[in-house]
């Protein structure tokens, strides 16, 4: 275990106030996971089955009154998140229930002939959380993804990958290429329909808790991040996800099939595919900007380097859409150089 002193003794204390019938085995706590933020998850026995315990100071954790509100949000629309029983709000700790250790993407790793039927389940689920009703209030009270959100998150690319990652010494004239390619990048994407995004849906997010069955019964996490901004943005998360790569055939055939079941659930979408395409792929261009940054600071300043091991993966998926549209190929040019080789594609648009 590596708690804090001061954290070992906040939880303990936690837990003996809490309903004696859990009778929690105090020295079966174990890591269960970790993500990309300061946030960090314990598995824990009890008398009612394994749970989870969520630790996040507030101090570092900016999000836990979201985490809570998107919970019990989720929880009742009937959608499979981890049940909520219990917050201590003022030392930063949550008791969740367990939806197991199977993500999806080490769950493909093992059943790669799965996959279609997987992407089907989650694509599935995916609509349900997409055909949310908000009240008025409800929706006012998401954070907006507007054009200033959509440019912080490309700054990260700027300062973390080009520049420290990669130690890119920016001209002027580099710096109006990407002052030019993220303002055109924002265009394209505040003007798309709006709509429920959860930001993070992805193959690491998305639990499989019936890995033997047809039904894999997906679970979700992470949802804390929820706004309110363009409906293609969690499918883009999906199928060009930052861990599991498909080739665009694949991404195809799931797209449209989703594209078809949102048309079919009022949701607003474009009628044409190919225009819903086309804002899919700018909005996850403006993803994978941001997460070439993330990934370089996770390295750089959290002293988290597995994450370096994605960014070539997410590069060429930036890459992809610089070089397919017009106004994007000096865009494309510096991503070229921040990787020091020249790589090509096969299409342009």
């Amino acid at each position: 275990m590596n708690l804090s002193p001061e954290r070992h003794s906040s939880l303990l204390n936690w837990l003996s106030s809490l309903d004696g019938a859990w009778e929690f085995q105090l020295d079966s706590l174990t890591p269960a996971s970790s993500d990309a933020s300061s946030r960090r998850y314990w598995r824990l026995q009890s008398a009612r089955g394994p749970v989870i315990v969520m630790d996040a100071p507030p101090a570092v954790s900016l999000n836990n009154e979201a985490f809570v509100r998107e919970a019990r949000r989720l929880a009742a629309a009937q959608l499979p998140v981890p049940a909520l029983h219990a917050v201590q709000s003022e030392d930063g700790w949550m008791l969740l229930s367990d939806l197991g250790a199977t993500t999806l993407q080490s769950w493909l790793a093992t059943h790669p002939e799965g996959a279609d039927r997987a992407y089907r389940q989650a694509t599935a689920l995916l609509l349900r959380l997409q055909a949310l009703e908000l009240t008025e209030a409800e929706r006012a009270a998401l954070p907006v993804y507007d054009a200033a959100f959509f440019r912080r998150e490309m700054d990260l690319c700027t300062e973390w990958y080009l520049t420290q990652h990669a130690g890119l010494a920016l001209s002027d004239a580099d710096q109006a290429v990407l002052e030019r390619s993220f303002a055109l990048i924002t265009a394209q994407c505040v003007a798309q329909p709006q709509g429920y995004v959860h930001r993070d849906f992805h193959s690491r997010n998305l639990m499989v808790q019936s890995p033997e069955a047809t039904q894999l019964d997906l679970g979700l996490l992470d949802f804390q991040d929820a706004v309110w901004g363009p409906v293609t943005y969690d499918l883009a998360s999906l199928l060009r996800d930052a861990y599991v790569h498909w080739d665009e055939a694949q991404q195809f055939d799931w797209g449209i099939r989703h594209w078809e079941a949102m048309r079919k659930a009022g949701l607003p979408v474009d009628s044409d595919f190919g225009e819903f395409w086309r804002q899919l792929e700018w909005m996850g261009l403006q993803r994978h900007l941001k997460i070439l940054g993330i990934f370089a600071r996770l390295s750089i300043r959290d002293a988290k380097p597995q994450y370096l091991a994605d960014i070539p993966r997410v590069w060429q998926a930036a890459y992809q859409v610089c070089a397919r549209y017009s106004g994007l190929g000096a865009l494309a040019g510096l991503l070229e150089k921040a990787a020091g080789e020249h790589r090509h594609t096969g299409y342009t648009f």
